[in-house]
Order: C-alpha cells, then sequence, then structure tokens
C-alpha cells in the first residue's frame, strides 16, 4: 500500500520556523509551507521588497525541487503582504517564478513578523 504521505524537508531552503514540514505530497499534490526571504541559516533577506520577494520564490523553487515538482506545476498559490503598496512589484516577480499559466491566487495584505512577504503554493504532480 502507498504512503498516504510523505513529508519532504531540504537543507537547501530556509528551515520551517516552526514544528512544521517544507512541504508534504498527499496523493497527486503537493503542498508547499509558507515561504519567507531567509537564508539557509535562518539571516533574513534584509533588503528591499524586490529582493526579499526574489529570495521568498527562491525558497519555493526548491522546495519544490525537492519534493520532484516545479512551480510549473502550481495550482494554487497564496501571497501574504505586509504593505499592499507592493502588490504591483509582487505581480510581475510573480509572473517570472511562475509565467503564462500561472496558479490561481489569494493575495492579503498580513502582519508578518519581520519580513514583507510570505508565498504557500499547491503543486499538481500526479503519483507515478
Amino acid at each position: 500500500m502507498a504512503k498516504k504521505k510523505q513529508v519532504i524537508t531540504t537543507p537547501d531552503a530556509a528551515p520551517p520556523g516552526g514544528p512544521y514540514s517544507h512541504a508534504v505530497i498527499a496523493g497527486d499534490f503537493v503542498y508547499l509551507a509558507g515561504a519567507t526571504p531567509h537564508r539557509t541559516d535562518r539571516s533574513l533577506v534584509d533588503g528591499p521588497f524586490e529582493e526579499q520577494a526574489r529570495a521568498t520564490f527562491d525558497n519555493l523553487v526548491t522546495v519544490a525541487k525537492a519534493a520532484g515538482s516545479s512551480l510549473a506545476d502550481a495550482v494554487q498559490a497564496r501571497v501574504y503582504l505586509r504593505d499592499l503598496d507592493d502588490f504591483q512589484a509582487m505581480n510581475g516577480i510573480f509572473q517570472e517564478y511562475f509565467g503564462d499559466e500561472p496558479p490561481v491566487r489569494t493575495t492579503i495584505q498580513a502582519d508578518l513578523p519581520g519580513f514583507l512577504i510570505e508565498v504557500d503554493a499547491v503543486l499538481y504532480k500526479p503519483a507515478e
């Protein structure tokens, strides 16, 4: 019998900030935890919004790869912004990472603790 879920962690992305996994594969889906602009040593990429956003999406890319997938497989993304004035900049960077067939998305303003953006995603990856 196949495993019901598979926990994914990778040393190549910022470590989780609490008791949760980088990702979980369940059936045909990969659930990526919220990625933030932190480095693998837990230090914050403390630059302008664009630098923090790219670091965040790079962490998502790394975790998706560790799960045997990519952001091209994304069916849903949720973006949390500290300041909605960064919405247009985020849109441009989002398109760089998700391309011409982006997933559905929700973007909300959130009281993020010390950083400007957090992003989670759900990927579709048919079981082998």
